[in-house]
């Protein structure tokens, strides 16, 4: 067997740590592992298939890959490898590029009709196929970049939970990797060489609101390094008495003891 690099074994033991946190994967689950073709995915991937083998294969796993028609398009290098090491998969092929490209004017963000197109897709096909977790390969970094998108642009505190049922109930949505830095999954990925496909669509637009906040964060991060775990801890240590959601505190029947004296 392959002897385990240090970076590997660290994202084995944080998503080892997440999954037991949050009890992501129970016995008998079928996961279906969302292979997009780019480092996160195939990192989780390759990350949960360890932990599959070590539990003696208490869970199934199952890589699922959207070809969205995309020009340059190759596959062949990502089945080779799911095949090599005996990864069962589906690829599947809808060309929902087309319909971004046709829906979303030049030089807007097309992240949003992408990702609605893309969900749909995947919770078909997983209702279909009896699979009862959606593993999607969503970071550390991109839970803290959410956190702080939602305040900036939309002007409220949400993010990227481990662990979401859909709104119709039917699916369970996991994070895994919630808990790995991206600089590990970088490391990761290319000393595995995974056969990266690039996503034509999110790369041309360089000015995405979500560029600019991790550039923000890196450049605060370069002065106080706890600041990125820090932003992490946040959403998992929430305090209402110390925010203004009327929903979750009642300030208007709040009040303070009254002294009775005699």
């Amino acid at each position: 067997m392959e002897k385990e690099s240090k970076v590997e074994k660290k994202l084995l033991h944080y998503t080892g740590k997440a999954i037991a946190d949050y009890n992501l994967i129970q016995k008998g689950d079928k996961v279906m592992v969302c292979l997009s073709g780019g480092k996160d995915s195939f990192s989780l991937l390759w990350v949960l298939n360890k932990l599959r083998i070590r539990s003696h294969n208490k869970f199934e796993l199952h890589s699922f890959t959207l070809d969205q028609g995309q020009p340059g398009w190759d596959d062949g290098k990502l089945r080779n490898l799911l095949t090599e090491n005996n990864i069962p998969f589906t690829i599947m092929n809808q060309d929902t590029y087309s319909i971004v490209k046709e829906k979303i004017p030049e030089g807007k963000t097309y992240c949003s009709l992408c990702s609605r197109l893309r969900r749909g897709i995947i919770y078909t096909y997983a209702e279909k196929n009896g699979f009862n977790k959606i593993a999607l390969g969503h970071h550390r970094d991109d839970i803290n970049h959410s956190l702080l998108m939602s305040i900036f642009y939309n002007g409220e505190i949400s993010s990227m939970p481990p662990k979401l049922l859909s709104d119709n109930k039917k699916h369970m949505v996991i994070r895994p990797l919630a808990y790995c830095q991206e600089k590990d999954i970088i490391e990761f990925s290319q000393e595995k060489a995974f056969p990266i496909i690039p996503c034509n669509l999110c790369g041309s637009q360089e000015k995405l609101a979500r560029k600019r906040v991790k550039a923000l964060v890196e450049n605060l991060a370069k002065e106080n390094p706890k600041i990125p775990s820090n932003i992490l801890r946040s959403v998992s240590n929430v305090k209402p008495s110390q925010l203004m959601d009327k929903g979750l505190w009642d300030f208007k029947g709040l009040e303070s003891e009254r002294l009775l004296y005699p």
